[in-house]
């Protein structure tokens, strides 16, 4: 089986603005309400420094109105002209306070929007990418640490969104303050807008300069970050086994060395991010130095008026917060853009699909294996023309050593792992497993793996997961096959025992009957059993196949076995050998010719011997 590893970073083949668009759904409708509420509230904004303007000059300084834009005209004549408002200036200051408002009222609706749509499209990415997962192959599974897809659904997640719902809505702010201070400055004074622009270019440059190297430094930091997930994901997972062997301090120090690692890797560009961060408001401070100073010595020469100037120090501050805001937009930009290569890496991974006419036939049939060759990807070839078949309603045993094939023989006919159809052919009924309908095929094959696998949920919740409303009669009747009542009443809370992560409170012949009992409570015409009475006793072992025997005669069982008398009574037992069919035959024919069969069971027999007491 392939190893896992850490995937490789690409950008998503939708591309990230058709990654994004497709999780805001259901959330696009209140991202445009925000941004609506941020541009009404950049817009009061840019009224204050007018208001204050007109008051300076025309009000108090007696300037004329005619060089007033008509609107403004307008709005002075409804109040009574410059003269009223000069004998009562607290009309000024009630303008001020109405317009300041109106961008208060906006600024809340847009907070109270932009958390709404935020939240809905976290929810909308964390189900997409769950549900995304949960029908990717497992071939995918086993090749990817579930750290690190852990990682790209919670940190990268909140990356991203905190990127479109904070530095995304803000753009159409930015973008208004900037495109209308600049107006409002140019109208007043050409001269001094050029000595307020011309400084923004270089900043501008020098942001976008820091943008890659930003964007390496998050990706490398994501990569550690996911590495050290998995890591601390493997020791909680096998706490038990690292304590049996007495490995604390050497985990703890092989965490402790990769978080180090870690840890620098944020410092060296908290550096970087810092060095950014300052110079670039040394670069804006300079800017604001020329305006003020510039601006004065227009103002003695008479080409500016006190209130244009004040106006105009005003909207420079407006103009000269977004282009400060930009490296950090950039900074965050770089860090979201690498978070949203990592989701779309795993959106881009395609989900299991049906072949085109797939067909729901009764999976009652031979199941007959008709030259199958196959390999996992980057690995040896792990079956070598297998053929055999097992007739519908018997029993199979299949007999052989570590890596020779035996539970892949199962993954292929469960189609857990695509079989390519230069590969041979696996046919149920005469019907090709790859022809089946995926849900068809797996309603029908019930399956209990080498390694049981127990939700951290009651015995209940675990035993019933194949069906959302299962009768306690049937549950009853499962328990029992699996000879697992006795441990369920030993439990005081019975059924509604909590038995842990992946099922730790139980041992592992317990683990075993309950993953039996699982698969029991939905009869099904074909049963597998992978090697998975290894951790019972050889009694029970008898009883539960004496159990299965009276219940499920009519069904295609199949036991993987390291035990000769697990064997025993199966119509027919399949030896695998180095990938290949080495003997194939009733356990009484096998049992009498040389072989693999005959060695294990001479060896076995001599063990029970020699543990009899005389």
């Amino acid at each position: 089986m392939k190893k896992k590893t850490t995937p490789d970073q690409t950008q998503p083949r939708k591309g990230r603005g058709k990654l994004i668009w497709q999780f805001l759904k259901g959330s696009k409708a209140l991202f445009i309400l925000c941004m609506c509420c941020a541009a009404l509230s950049a817009l009061a904004e840019m009224v204050i420094p007018q208001i204050i303007r007109v008051t300076v000059d025309n009000v108090v300084g007696g300037a004329p109105v005619k060089d007033l834009a008509r609107p403004v005209q307008t709005l002075l004549s409804a109040v009574g002209g410059t003269e009223v408002i000069r004998q009562k200036l607290w009309l000024a200051g009630l303008g001020v306070i109405l317009v300041a408002l109106v961008s208060a009222v906006a600024r809340y609706g847009f907070r109270v929007t932009n958390t709404r749509a935020s939240e809905t499209l976290v929810k909308t990415m964390r189900d997409t990418l769950f549900s995304h997962i949960e029908r990717l192959p497992f071939q995918w599974h086993m090749s990817h640490h579930t750290g690190d897809i852990i990682q790209r659904c919670t940190s990268d997640i909140e990356t991203t969104r905190r990127f479109i719902s904070e530095q995304m809505t803000d753009l159409i702010r930015i973008t208004i303050l900037l495109a209308m201070s600049i107006s409002f400055m140019v109208s007043m004074n050409v001269s001094m807008t050029l000595v307020a622009v011309i400084p923004l270019p270089v900043i501008i440059w020098y942001s976008l300069f820091f943008h890659r190297k930003f964007r390496g430094g998050f990706h490398k930091c994501d990569e550690s970050e996911g590495r050290l997930s998995a890591m601390a994901q493997e020791n909680l997972t096998g706490v038990r086994v690292v304590r049996a062997f007495g490995r604390e301090r050497y985990e703890r120090d092989r965490f402790e060395k990769h978080n180090e690692s870690y840890t620098g890797l944020w410092v060296s560009l908290g550096k970087l991010m810092s060095f950014f961060w300052s110079s670039a408001d040394i670069l804006s401070g300079i800017q604001i130095m020329l305006v003020v100073v510039f601006g004065v010595v227009f103002c003695l020469r008479g080409s500016m008026t006190s209130g244009e100037y004040i106006a105009f120090l005003s909207y420079n501050g407006m103009l000269v917060w977004p282009v400060r805001q930009l490296g950090r937009m950039i900074s965050e930009m770089s860090k979201a853009g690498v978070g949203i290569d990592r989701i779309g890496y795993i959106m881009d991974a395609e989900e299991e699909k049906d072949a085109e006419g797939a067909l729901t036939p009764p999976l009652t049939g031979d199941i007959c294996f008709d030259h199958v060759t196959f390999a996992y990807e980057g690995s040896r070839e792990m079956l070598h023309d297998v053929t055999f078949t097992i007739p519908a309603g018997t029993t199979l045993g299949i007999l052989g050593g570590t890596g020779s094939g035996k539970s892949t023989l199962m993954y292929l006919l469960d189609r857990l792992y695509p079989l390519p159809p230069e590969n041979g052919r696996i046919t149920i009924g005469g019907t090709d497993v790859a022809k089946i309908r995926l849900d068809h095929l797996r309603r029908g094959i019930g399956i209990v793996l080498q390694e049981p696998y127990l939700f951290s949920r009651t015995l209940r919740e675990n035993l019933g997961i194949t069906s959302e409303h299962l009768p306690d009669d049937e549950l009853a009747a499962a328990v029992q096959a699996a000879c697992l009542q006795e441990t369920v009443d030993s439990f005081s809370k019975g059924y509604d025992t909590f038995v842990g992560e992946r099922g730790v409170t139980l041992s592992g012949g317990q683990k075993q009957r309950a993953a039996i009992a699982r698969m029991l409570t939905r009869p099904t015409p074909i049963m597998i059993f992978d090697d998975s009475l290894s951790a019972v006793d050889t009694e029970t072992d008898a009883r539960i196949r004496a159990e299965l025997e009276k219940r499920f005669g009519s069904a295609t069982i199949i036991l993987i076995s390291h035990r000769i008398t697990t064997l025993s009574r199966a119509d027919r037992v399949l030896v695998m050998d180095r990938g290949r069919v080495a003997q194939f035959g009733t356990p009484a024919e096998l049992s009498a010719q040389p072989g693999l069969y005959r060695q294990i069971e001479e060896i076995q027999t001599l063990d029970r011997k020699e543990v009899t007491p005389a």
